[in-house]
């Protein structure tokens, strides 16, 4: 058993064992059984005879110094993963109605005034390249004048990469005209979250404390992206380590209300697709934070299973949980983008090498679709509009059924993220490097990194012992069904699926009695994004809500 604690720490879990913090904390001289009795009851519900007490303190002092030990050591990166992996299982192979597909369009364009294609997705934008009516170049240069004149109103941007942007542009213009064409992304200018490594660009987390650091590589996100020939133009906002929307730079507004925050962590990410600023960008998820800001910005997101897409040269959060996906205007560009990026890189050693397939458009009637007794139940927030998803889906001859949740622990499970952050941050808090982040408050990394201290990795591991059998349980939930329908911030699917790691498609599906953009998240079987794809494609066919956008950003944006 002490060989254990070591071991733990080494491997990034960096939580006190047993009834340790209890005797760190409250050993005063001449009576520490006594106190450690306190202790232990106070913050675990456990009771210590003082006998036993008494022949706990070489153990807690051989533990303390194995820790004081392993601090001497270089302190672990934050990239660097614990031996101890996640991988959720994969599901069956996707469904026989389920056809692949090549993305492309006939498009046409005429006329100079390139900011007309800001709100184009990626199949007409790709169509235009391809046919060269149009040149990366012009349309890189047209977004990057577009996320300069509207980033003051919208605190999106933390770096502009013109200089790379504009390079790759005009090597995607000479392959595209010389006949080398990469596919549906070359030449199509993107955003990144501004926790991927991007070569000679500061790479800032959002939080002072990091503000200048700087990679020499690129994520492997970028470097596959830059394989399929895209551009990246800008490196774009996100809360503190990736949390809510405020960072240094100030708070990322919503286009649709520029009073109002874009929700958080992919915050710059959904902000700037909504404003047309770029066709698409990369996002990432630990729990909420592609579904929540595309959910208040008004556009379509795709969060992956995990285990899909390389996470080498991001931020890490929490190595069980962080996820990497597009946020972009419609399910189909999520797909595009998707099947660009994922895929494993031999470094994120969580990643599975299962095929993924652009999705054709599916006939409903094909499709077992089950949705969550909420959406019928209780009211809440934006119910009408997701009850209008069902009408339509009906509408469109699938086969529905009512399924619940599996009946497990959700909630008290989210403290796994709070162990994993606390320990990816540990230097941040060791150091005393937390006083200088922008947000203090209750709701905050710096106290979630200092309470996390209290977690016993008994009680961290406990927890993914129940995690494995909500994981085992959500499997056999969607064995009944293709794709589940979520309200997508209401109940606990979120969390559960953030934990089983579960792919998600977050995508418009109307607004409030303010005008504000509301949501509805369609669940795919593990490993199955095309699933839930298809069936947003196809929601899509039938409105109109991912076409409209926010009134103050048409047009030039000048103002």
């Amino acid at each position: 058993m002490k060989k254990l604690a070591p071991w733990i720490l080494a491997t990034g879990v960096s939580l006190l064992v047993g009834a340790g913090i209890g005797y760190l904390l409250f050993r005063p001289a001449g009576t520490p059984s006594a106190r450690l009795a306190q202790s232990a009851k106070a913050l675990w519900d456990l009771e210590f005879t003082p006998a036993q007490l008494d022949r706990l303190q070489t153990d807690l002092d051989e533990y303390r110094q194995a820790y004081q030990d392993l601090r001497t050591e270089c302190a672990p990166p934050n990239s660097l993963a614990p031996v101890l992996e996640f991988h959720p299982r994969p599901a069956a192979p996707p469904p026989a109605w389920l056809q692949a597909r090549v993305a492309s369009a006939d498009a046409r364009f005429s006329g100079t005034d390139l900011e007309r294609l800001a709100f184009a997705d990626i199949e007409t934008l790709s169509a235009l390249l391809r046919t060269r009516q149009i040149t990366s170049e012009a349309l890189t240069r047209m977004f990057l004048h577009r996320l300069e004149k509207a980033d003051p109103r919208l605190k999106c941007v933390v770096t502009l990469t013109a200089e790379r942007a504009l390079e790759q542009a005009r090597q995607a213009d000479r392959e595209i005209s010389a006949g080398h064409y990469r596919g549906p992304l070359h030449g199509i200018p993107f955003g990144a979250k501004d926790l991927l490594a991007a070569r000679g660009y500061p790479t800032t987390w959002g939080t002072p404390p990091y503000r200048k650091q700087q990679f020499g590589t690129d994520a492997t996100v970028l470097r596959k992206l830059e394989e399929a020939g895209a551009v990246l133009v800008a490196k774009l906002s996100l809360g503190e380590l990736a949390w809510g929307d405020v960072w240094f730079g100030g708070m990322t507004r919503n286009p649709w209300d520029l009073e109002q925050g874009s929700s958080g962590s992919s915050a710059g990410s959904s902000a700037a697709v909504s404003a047309g600023l770029v066709p698409f960008a990369l996002g990432t998820e630990t729990w909420g934070s592609i579904v929540s800001p595309c959910t208040r910005c008004g556009v379509t997101g795709l969060r992956p299973t995990f285990g899909r897409v390389s996470r080498t040269g991001a931020m890490t959060l929490s190595w069980s949980m962080d996820k990497i996906g597009p946020i972009a205007r419609t399910a189909a560009d999520c797909a595009t983008v998707l099947a660009a990026i994922q895929g494993p890189d031999g470094q994120d050693h969580t990643v599975m090498d299962v095929p993924f397939s652009l999705p054709a458009k599916a006939a409903l009637g094909e499709v077992a679709i089950g949705y969550l007794p909420e959406i019928e139940g209780k009211p809440y927030a934006f119910q009408a509009n997701d009850q209008a998803v069902l009408k339509i889906l009906r509408g469109s001859g699938a086969k529905i059924e009512r399924l619940a949740l599996p009946e497990k622990p959700i909630e008290p499970l989210a403290f796994i993220l709070s162990a994993e952050a606390a320990a990816a941050f540990d230097e941040l808090t060791r150091s005393g490097q937390l006083d200088r982040m922008v947000r203090q408050e209750r709701d905050s990394w710096p106290v979630v990194f200092r309470s996390a201290r209290f977690i016993p990795a008994v009680e961290y591991l406990q927890a993914n012992r129940h995690r494995a059998k909500l994981v085992d349980a959500m499997n056999e939930l969607m064995n009944r069904v293709d794709v589940l329908v979520a309200p997508s911030l209401h109940g606990q699917a979120l969390l559960l699926t953030n934990l089983t790691g579960h792919p998600c498609v977050v995508v418009p599906n109307g607004f409030d009695a303010d005008g504000h953009p509301t949501s509805i998240c369609f669940i795919g079987r593990l490993f199955d994004e095309a699933s839930p794809v298809a069936v947003a494609m196809a929601y899509q066919a039938a409105t109109d809500f991912h076409l409209r956008h926010p009134p103050a950003f048409h047009g030039a944006v000048n103002k």
